[in-house]
C-alpha cells in the first residue's frame, strides 16, 4: 500500500508551526508495513489543496490530509478536497448529530465548517475537539490539531495495512563517504532498504519484510565497518 501525506497550512511553510503530524503519521503508517511515498505541504488555498489532492489520489492507493479542518476564515481544507474529487460540500446530519447529542454543542453555535462535508464522504468523529473529519475516494481529511488527528487517526488505522516491516541498524564512527563501496555492496547482495544516516556517528538502517534477511544483512555490514566493539574486519 503506497500512501502520500499532505499538510495543509500557511503557518507550516513560514516555519511558525513545526510539522510534527508529517513525521508522527510516517511514522504510524511505515510500522503498518505502508510505503509513504510524498510528504507535500500547501498553503491555505482552495486551488493548491485541489491540486495536490487530486495529483495525489490518481498517483497512490490513499492519500492523507491534515490541517485546515474548522470553523474559521482559513478553514479550506474541505473545499480543497471536494473541489479535487469533483463534489460540492454539503450538510452532514451526522456530524451534525454527534456534535449535538455526544458533544454538547447546541446546533445554533455550529458553523458551516464543522458540519458541512464534501457530498457523499463518511465522517470520522472527532472524539478530541469539534471539527470532524471524513474519508472520500481514498482521500482521507484529518485535523491539524495534533491530540484531535491522533486519535482520529486511531479510529481508521486498521484501513493502512501492508507487510509487517522489520528493521536492524548498525552504528559506525567511519566517514560516510568511506562507507560508500560496503553500502554498495551489502545492497547488492540483500534484497533490503538501506538507509544512510550521518552524525555524530553513521547510522546505517536496514529495511525488508524478511526479518532474517535483514538480520543477515545487518551482520554483513557489521562485521565489515569499524563499530564501537570491535574494528573493522578484512573485506572480501
Amino acid at each position: 500500500m503506497k500512501v502520500a501525506l499532505v499538510t495543509v497550512g500557511d503557518e507550516l511553510l513560514a516555519g511558525d508551526t513545526v510539522n510534527t503530524n508529517a513525521s508522527w503519521l510516517g511514522e504510524r503508517l511505515t510500522g503498518r508495513g505502508v510505503a509513504v511515498d510524498r510528504v507535500t505541504t500547501v498553503p491555505d488555498r482552495v486551488d493548491d489543496i485541489a491540486g495536490v489532492v487530486r495529483e495525489y489520489r490518481d498517483a497512490y492507493d490513499a492519500v492523507v490530509v491534515t490541517g485546515g479542518v474548522g470553523p474559521t476564515h482559513d478553514d479550506v481544507t474541505m473545499d480543497g478536497v471536494a473541489a479535487a474529487v469533483g463534489v460540492d460540500l454539503a450538510p452532514s446530519d451526522e456530524a451534525l448529530a454527534y456534535l449535538t447529542e455526544h458533544g454538547g454543542y447546541a446546533a445554533d453555535d455550529l458553523t458551516e465548517g464543522t458540519t458541512h462535508l464534501p457530498a457523499g464522504a463518511r465522517v470520522i468523529h472527532n472524539e478530541k475537539g469539534v471539527a470532524p473529519g471524513c474519508v472520500i475516494d481514498s482521500v482521507y481529511v484529518l485535523p491539524g490539531v495534533p491530540t484531535e488527528m491522533k486519535a482520529m487517526f486511531a479510529s481508521v488505522a486498521e484501513e493502512f495495512a501492508g507487510d509487517e516491516p522489520h528493521t536492524a541498524t548498525v552504528e559506525t564512527p567511519e566517514p560516510e563517504s568511506r562507507l560508500l563501496d560496503r553500502l554498495s555492496a551489502v545492497r547488492e547482495r540483500y534484497d533490503v532498504a538501506v538507509g544512510s544516516y550521518p552524525g555524530e556517528t553513521v547510522r546505517v538502517k536496514f529495511t525488508g519484510t524478511d526479518e532474517a534477511h535483514v538480520a543477515d544483512a545487518a551482520d554483513w555490514f557489521r562485521e565489515r565497518v569499524e563499530t564501537a566493539e570491535s574494528p573493522p574486519a578484512a573485506e572480501d
